[in-house]
């Protein structure tokens, strides 16, 4: 599918970021890929990722788990790669659904150490799996299922203070998927955001904003469109009232799929558009600007 590709560069983009902050942190980590299915070829990708960090693995442990069904032939699949890592990482491959990602991140040993899991299940979040996911310290969670899935809830009550969410919708009519990123860091949600929209454009998938009540999709850019932004963030000013650039960027990064920096080229464009106003109103569109809605959202 469209999506399997977009995913796997995802994962790949967010350990790259992820990795050297955990060994950094702490003496020891855990990443865990669990699936529906026996397509575990993201697993091996961020196998990749790890091997090329070997030389900052010194002193340290890393533990990586996999879960698929239909694994029996994964050991092999995974040999090759596997044969480059170092001493230091401690592979693990676990048959079964997701499901079984509690049990394998307790015998893990992975609670109250860093801890990044990617749980790809088309089905219901189970709270179960969520709250396991929940128990690094710190914790980050991509979790991929069906659209529409109320991800944001879900992962809120767990414990992740942020989350964001996207519809990845194929191209070829493929069936879309909700994918929702979990963190406590504003560091990495402004990363997963930045590699978000970083992936290749054209891999025949475009995004869908959960938070968009017209449900509009958008291309993958290093630019986004910023027209659905400009609607949520004069929709947000209506709401709550006037706010400051920094308060809007904030919502921009926590309750959109944009990225904090678009909101001020949103900002701009609504500006000269008269639909705001700006107070001071000459000079740099700093974080301690406050912007005001002149007209009612569209």
């Amino acid at each position: 599918m469209p999506t399997d590709a977009v995913l796997r560069e995802l994962l790949v983009r967010h350990l790259e970021h992820w990795l050297p902050g955990a060994l950094h942190r702490a003496r020891r980590a855990t990443v865990a890929c669990a699936y529906t299915g026996d397509d575990a070829s993201g697993a091996e990708a961020a196998l990749r990722v790890v091997a090329e960090y070997a030389d900052r693995l010194r002193g340290r442990r890393l533990t990586v788990l996999v879960l698929a069904e239909g694994s029996e032939d994964l050991p092999a699949r995974l040999g090759p790669v596997e044969a480059d890592l170092p001493a230091e990482v401690a592979v693990h491959v676990v048959p079964g659904r997701p499901a079984r990602l509690p049990v394998a991140l307790k015998a893990a040993g992975a609670a109250g150490a860093p801890a990044l899991s990617f749980v790809d299940d088309p089905t219901a979040p189970d709270p179960a799996v969520l709250a396991a996911a929940a128990t690094g310290r710190p914790a980050e969670l991509l979790l991929l299922t069906g659209a529409d899935a109320p991800t944001r809830d879900a992962l809120g009550v767990v414990g992740f203070p942020l989350v964001t969410e996207v519809d990845l919708v194929p191209t070829d009519g493929s069936p879309a998927r909700r994918l929702a990123f979990a963190t406590g860091s504003d560091k990495s949600l402004e990363a997963f955001k930045e590699a978000l929209w970083a992936v290749d454009e054209y891999a025949g998938v475009r995004y869908r904003d959960p938070a968009d009540p017209a449900g509009r999709l958008l291309d993958i850019a290093l630019d986004p469109e910023p027209g659905p932004l400009r609607r949520e963030l004069l929709a947000e000013l209506h709401r709550a009232g006037p706010r400051t650039v920094t308060e809007l960027r904030r919502h921009a990064l926590t309750s959109t799929v944009y990225r904090s920096a678009d909101a001020v080229r949103a900002l701009t464009g609504l500006l000269h558009s008269g639909a705001v106003s700006r107070e001071p109103e000459h000079g740099r569109l700093g974080g301690d600007v406050v912007i005001t809605a002149v007209e009612p959202p569209t």
